[in-house]
């Protein structure tokens, strides 16, 4: 083998050195490539979740103070009508009230009054025995009705 022959396979050695660390980079720089795109991908979606988990937290809070608000709403609405209800009572109670001082300002109709009330009250009760209790000045009106 002459020096020719000794370089020019020199230069085929090296050129097939250099061809395979050339692939061999390749072959490195595409599984990094790769590597780096599932990496990527793995963070991607590991913020997707985060991001959808916090969404997720949001929207049950602004549904859970949308209840709490309804809930609230409801119970206002339910004391207003308690209210006007107390309200109403207290109103029908005071004219009963004014209505008894008036009758029992005309004996005729507070004797019919207290004749029916009396009777009322023996049906409702179905008693034998009953005890019957009334203001002091009409102890005898009573005693005559019975």
């Amino acid at each position: 083998m002459n020096d020719l022959d000794v370089q020019k396979q020199i230069r085929q050695m090296v050129a097939f050195i250099e061809q395979e660390a050339n692939e061999k980079a390749a072959e490195i720089d595409a599984k990094a490539q790769e590597e780096f795109a599932i990496e990527k991908d793995n963070l991607v979606n590991q913020q997707k979740q985060k991001i959808l988990q916090f969404y997720q937290r949001k929207e049950k809070q602004i549904e859970l103070q949308r209840k709490i608000q309804q809930s609230n709403l409801q119970n206002q609405s339910r004391i207003a009508i308690l209210k006007a209800r107390e309200d109403l009572i207290q109103q029908l109670r005071q004219q009963a009230i004014n209505q008894l001082s008036l009758i029992s300002n005309d004996e005729t109709k507070y004797k019919q009054l207290l004749t029916n009330l009396i009777a009322q009250a023996f049906f409702r009760l179905i008693e034998r025995e009953v005890i019957i209790k009334c203001r002091e000045k009409d102890i005898n009106l009573v005693n005559v009705l019975l």
